[in-house]
């Protein structure tokens, strides 16, 4: 498989991965902008996804830990916004993709919507001034470059 060269050619080179390769890189996605999430859970689950297999327990445990760190960290409507909250929600969005059931990996593309919720934890992070001095875009691309070019383990299930 080719590996992209810009951000257009991202998603259609993800769009060819199997789940577990999706989950692989939407887990260094989420590595990419773990800095602007403030939730040591995100950082759990992604240990868990980049250790290899997790099992099928294991994922199902990991979904409830992001999805209680997504609901702690959610901008209430109407409320002045902290938009390092902000960014952590996002962050942990990403990470929740990384620990998607297999049949959503099957219909939407899980490392596709972890690289779109990292860029936008990059923009929350940019409203207070964060130093988010690369372009997530660009270095998304770059991580994706380096998975696809370097050799996968032998593919197990989940």
């Amino acid at each position: 498989m080719n590996a992209p060269d810009n951000p257009a050619e991202l998603r259609k080179a993800l769009d060819q991965l199997e789940c577990r390769e999706q989950r692989q890189l939407a887990a260094r996605f989420v590595e990419s902008v773990l800095p602007l999430g403030d939730d040591e859970r995100i950082r759990k689950v992604i240990d868990l996804v980049r250790r290899g297999d997790p099992s099928l327990e294991e994922l199902e445990a990991a979904r409830k830990m992001i999805k209680a760190s997504i609901v702690d960290s959610h901008c209430r409507c109407g409320s002045e916004c902290d938009w390092k909250e902000q960014a952590t929600y996002f962050v942990a969005r990403a990470a929740a993709a990384a620990v998607a059931p297999e049949n959503r990996c099957i219909t939407r593309n899980a490392a596709w919507e972890a690289a779109v919720n990292a860029r936008m934890a990059c923009t929350c992070a940019a409203m207070e001034d964060e130093d988010v001095s690369e372009r997530e875009c660009e270095k998304q691309v770059q991580i994706a470059r380096e998975f696809l070019d370097s050799p996968q383990p032998e593919k197990t299930s989940p």
